[in-house]
């Protein structure tokens, strides 16, 4: 894939977990004639319905949603083809004369959205295949270990279990002699907040702890476990993405064998964690201008306010 280029004339709405993010986007969205497309890596395959939060039938009849239920969980799916995609979805929706309002919380897509992203040098696919081999082996934390001793960077940005860019930051070290995050630097040059539209929505640390808890809670009450027994039936298995998803692991876990109230707060914990690193993210892109809220919110008010900044 050749470099992507940013797409900074865009509107961006975003926030930890939880935070509120969908009352205040379809308002926000209203307010400013736009089109919302879809910011979250999980929201994009079909059946995960609950565990991800996706935007009900009823709130996406109010605004025309993109990238949403595009793959099955079994497929794999990369921050390559959703910027594919997202190009795609913003052409169509500049060409009937609306504006473009990414709503999510996948931090990586954001950055990448915002600052384009480096494709690195060419596959050198005898290493991969070498590297394919040892996960094999050794198994993914092992090599995450490694890629923390050669490319701290990169380490930091991927996930244990996200073997395919471990796979390939591993791959270009190897191959160059050079870490993967050395050679996007370019791409780590932000423009400065009052000269974009990128909006995080945050509340209080504790009130956000509180909220992530009571949506985890909800999750169980709309029927979670059932959700995850559909999509695993069969034996039918979650892809490799799919499956790291927050809630959808745990769940699977506890259907081999696991305990209720254990997977219930493992899943708070891990959500908390999650939200967490959202904020690390945010933080570390210049472009975020924060949208503070606490309590009962008026998501009218809130839009209001973004779109008249």
């Amino acid at each position: 894939m050749n470099d992507t280029q940013p797409a900074l004339d865009c509107w961006f709405l975003s926030g930890a977990t939880a935070v509120g993010k969908t009352q205040v986007a379809l308002s926000l969205a209203s307010w400013i004639g736009a089109e919302i497309i879809s910011l979250d890596s999980m929201a994009v395959y079909r059946g995960m319905d609950i565990g991800t939060a996706k935007p009900t039938p009823e709130e996406q009849a109010q605004v025309p949603h993109h990238l949403i239920d595009v793959v099955d969980p079994s497929e794999e799916f990369s921050i390559e083809r959703y910027l594919e995609l997202a190009q795609g979805a913003m052409a169509d929706i500049k060409s009937r004369g609306k504006e473009v309002l990414f709503v999510g919380g996948t931090p990586l897509y954001l950055k990448a959205l915002l600052r384009g992203m480096s494709s690195g040098p060419p596959a050198d696919w005898q290493v991969r295949e070498q590297i394919a081999v040892e996960v094999k082996e050794v198994g993914s934390e092992e090599l995450h270990r490694r890629l923390e001793q050669l490319d701290p960077l990169a380490a930091s940005q991927i996930h244990p279990h996200d073997t395919r860019r471990l796979i390939r930051a591993l791959e270009v070290f190897r191959s160059t002699g050079e870490p993967i995050s050395h050679q996007q630097t370019h791409f780590d040059e932000g423009t400065p907040a009052d000269e974009c539209r990128v909006f995080i929505l945050r509340r209080p640390r504790e009130e956000q702890h509180e909220r992530i808890n009571e949506r985890v809670e909800q999750m169980f009450e709309r029927g979670l476990v059932d959700e995850v027994e559909r999509l695993t039936a069969k034996g039918n298995k979650l892809g490799r993405t799919a499956s790291q998803a927050v809630g959808y692991r745990e769940v699977i876990e506890y259907l081999s064998g696991g305990e209720y109230n254990e997977m219930v707060e493992k899943i708070k914990a891990h959500t908390r964690r999650f939200a967490k690193r959202q904020g690390t993210w945010f933080r570390s892109l210049c472009e975020c201008r924060y949208v503070d809220i606490e309590g009962e919110i008026d998501p009218e008010a809130i839009a209001k306010q973004i779109a008249t900044i």
